[in-house]
């Protein structure tokens, strides 16, 4: 288990460290801003340091702007999530506090690229482990267990603004290539973790019970148990039918592997779902 969350931690500061050097060797000084909290942060440092002339870290700002959103998943979401959240954010704003703002190159269409690159692959990663970089991750975590509702329209409208605001205040260049980095962003991210909000998983096991305890210790979810018969064996077994968010992946393979690591276990995107998404 130490060895589990040890890697862990390690995977949220190296995901911490590409988001850091995506935003101060590329974005940052192009002027070409990241998505959710982070272009959040990007947009207002920019703001009071070129039209209020107010030195303001996006570190810091990105830190602050995290502190009612860590607040609201420790309660909402679960402890352990939110403090792996709160570590991802600490350290990329050492991080970016401690890494100079340095312009590798002058084309800014390989600094949108390069830096949404850099960024997508720290985000992944982190989302892949079961911990997040904070910000928009935990409000999108909230709303999934509070409501079955997409998610995808609350980071839809936080980046239009931020690529609004980028256009308006720079040249509309800038918000074309923000567009860009976005799209880099999420491209990366779909190819390191699951795209889709919501998966179905089928788990074959000879302890449906056993499994279906640990996993409700755990997470809210709904859980469809069908008999079922190995063909080559021919031995009894039971089929695990649920639903989970792409969030609860990390979590749901370790329940697995730790209760029945022999167990098979398939995973398929889910494009809707109607009925109770919960427990009942």
């Amino acid at each position: 288990m130490f060895l589990v969350e040890a890697k862990r931690i390690v995977i949220v500061i190296c995901g911490a460290l590409l988001n850091a050097l995506s935003l101060n060797l590329f974005l940052i000084s192009a002027n070409v801003y990241a998505s959710g909290f982070t272009g959040a942060a990007q947009l207002i440092s920019s703001i009071f340091n070129d039209f209020l002339n107010i030195g303001l870290s996006t570190g810091i700002i990105l830190f602050v702007l995290n502190i009612p959103v860590a607040i609201l998943g420790w309660y909402k979401v679960g402890k352990g999530f939110t403090i792996y959240s709160v570590v991802s954010v600490l350290v990329t704003t050492v991080f970016l506090e401690a890494i100079p703002v340095v312009a590798l190159s002058e084309d800014i269409i390989l600094n949108a690229v390069f830096g949404g690159v850099l960024g997508g692959t720290g985000v992944g990663l982190t989302l892949r482990h079961g911990a997040s970089t904070g910000g928009m991750d935990i409000v999108a975590m909230v709303l999934s267990r509070m409501k079955d509702r997409p998610i995808g329209i609350y980071f839809l409208t936080m980046n239009s603004i931020i690529i609004a605001m980028a256009g308006l205040l720079y040249e509309p260049e800038n918000a074309l290539y923000t567009l860009l980095t976005l799209y880099v962003t999420t491209r990366v991210i779909d190819a390191l973790h699951t795209r889709h909000a919501k998966v179905t998983v089928m788990i074959i096991t000879h302890k449906p019970e056993e499994l279906q305890k640990a996993i409700h210790d755990t997470m809210v979810r709904g859980i469809t148990i069908l008999p079922a018969k190995g063909a080559y064996t021919r031995d009894d077994k039971s089929m695990m039918y649920l639903v989970v968010t792409r969030y609860e992946l990390y979590d749901l393979e370790r329940i697995i592997g730790e209760v029945d690591p022999n167990a098979f276990t398939n995973i398929v995107q889910t494009t809707g779902v109607f009925g109770s998404f919960r427990r009942d």
